[in-house]
């Protein structure tokens, strides 16, 4: 089976932020290969705007080695390079002031019948006063779209202040606030799982469900994000975006269509739903100096080069929805840096059989469980009960019916920021959060801010290369549970 490729209609994208590490890591190397892929049109370009004092030759010199770095080389000949190079402008501008904001806008006055995307790959701070100039110069028109990264604000009040700044230029219907984890194939296969198929939907609620768990866990470090970091923490840069809306997905009702808004409408009422957090149903963490597979790892006040901090990097939460589906039914989330493997998965455990047939002999019978992987290898695992071939009488085990996405479909599988990136163009936004959603999500995680921040007691230690706190295995082993780390 080969994949589709849909054209799109003549767009110009330009990045704000195009010599940063998101442009480099991500978009210049997505839309390379949506070009090598042929879904870009001939007219397709790509405008990067930035502060750093760059000639046409050496942008796309930045953009060459970007696209050597995170694109394999067998699909990039040079041929590529050169048809793509040619699609590439730069702007050097001062996107607070009035410096090169008169170029960009002749720019783009050459595209006048183009949709215009203006992706805003920089930090929070400046997404007010891009948009504002962007209005100031005339440049949000009808046919024009603006894409904010998360974290969009760091709080209720500064999440306000920043949607209010982009609402003054751009309507709700032509913003998109980004979530790469929503471009994730697996994460979209998650919505066909359920709606697609009579065997899940049925047993998809309180009567049939025991425990959720979403695991989104990174081996790494904080790396160069260090300062960045320390002012965020893994609740407010992983739980309130990431995680709350892969939570979302499993846990809303069917929407009537897949329309961007039916399908907004049902996530944004699991996170009105969700009952406010109290302790001591959270655990955070901070981890320390220890091991990695590559070898001994500082810890994180070595890498934040600071004596203390309160910030914490692991996060693990008792979370339950207050509604018919799902009452009763505690979903457990986890992130955090520096545990025992990068992994993200959601586990769907299922109850298991009110009584056991087979006797002490065949072994005890473990609860079906969906295993749903985001990645490294993206998949899906349903878990059974089967006996164990041989004589000898009935031995039962559990094993897995496997699908691997990298078996099962033998094309290369598109980056989520080159399906995201063209959703945008062609005016999707089922996989972009909503104002009234952000909105929600942080009405649920302020309660838990505030807390942390009066409370006297720090993140608990971890070291690194471990799963995170002890704490956070008493929180699940409470309830007569466990982590079901490496699922797959």
């Amino acid at each position: 089976m080969t994949s589709r490729v849909i054209p799109v209609e003549p767009f110009v994208l330009v990045v704000f932020g195009a010599t940063g590490d998101l442009a480099r890591r991500k978009l210049i190397p997505a839309m390379f290969e949506r070009d090598a892929a042929g879904q870009l049109p001939a007219e397709a370009v790509l405008i990067g705007v930035s502060r750093g004092q760059l000639g046409q030759e050496e942008f796309v010199a930045l953009a060459k080695e970007a696209v050597d770095e995170h694109v394999p080389q067998a699909e990039r000949p040079a041929s590529l390079m050169e048809r793509f190079s040619k699609r590439l402008n730069y702007i050097c501008a001062d996107v607070t002031g009035d410096a090169g904001w008169a170029e960009l806008a002749a720019q783009l006055a050459l595209y006048k019948e183009h949709t215009i995307v203006f992706y805003l790959a920089t930090g929070p701070a400046l997404f007010g006063p891009i948009c504002e100039n962007l209005g100031r110069f005339n440049l949000a028109r009808g046919n024009t779209r603006v894409v904010v990264e998360k974290p969009v604000g760091k709080d209720s009040e500064s999440a306000h202040a920043v949607n209010e700044a982009i609402a003054q230029v751009f309507p709700e219907d032509r913003v998109y606030r980004i979530d790469h984890y929503l471009g994730k194939e697996t994460v979209q296969n998650l919505m066909a799982l359920r709606f697609a198929n009579g065997l899940f939907e049925p047993l998809w609620n309180a009567a049939h469900i025991d425990h959720v768990q979403i695991t989104v866990a990174e081996a790494l470090g904080v790396e160069g994000r260090a300062g960045y970091y320390d002012t965020a923490g893994a609740l407010r840069d992983m739980v309130q975006n990431h995680i709350l809306q892969l939570l979302c997905l499993v846990a809303m009702e069917p929407p009537a269509m897949l329309d961007a808004d039916a399908v907004r409408d049902e996530k944004l009422k699991v996170l009105r739903a969700l009952k406010p957090m109290e302790a001591p149903n959270w655990v955070r963490g901070q981890y320390r100096a220890g091991a990695s597979a590559g070898g001994p790892v500082p810890g994180y006040l070595e890498e934040l080069g600071a004596p203390a901090s309160r910030t914490e990097t692991f996060v693990a939460l008792k979370a339950e929805i207050e509604n018919w589906r799902w009452a009763g039914v505690p979903f457990y989330l986890r992130t955090g840096k520096r545990l025992a493997e990068r992994v993200s998965e959601i586990v769907i455990t299922f109850r298991p059989v009110p009584h056991s047939m087979f006797g002490q002999g065949a072994g005890p019978i473990v609860p079906n469980r969906l295993v749903i992987r985001l990645q490294p290898d993206e998949g899906v695992k349903l878990w059974l009960m089967i006996k164990d071939p041989g004589p000898g009488g009935m031995r039962l085990r559990p094993v897995p019916l496997d699908m691997s996405f990298a078996s099962a479909f033998a094309e290369r599988n598109p980056d989520a920021y080159e399906r995201l990136v063209m959703d945008v163009v062609r005016g999707n936004q089922t996989l972009f959060m909503r104002r009234d959603e952000v909105v929600a999500a942080w009405a649920w995680i302020d309660p838990i801010l505030q807390a942390w921040g009066q409370s006297p007691e720090p993140p608990k230690p971890y070291t690194a290369g471990t799963w995170g706190p002890s704490a956070a295995i008493a929180l699940i082993e409470r309830d007569g549970r466990t982590w079901a780390d490496g699922g797959m």
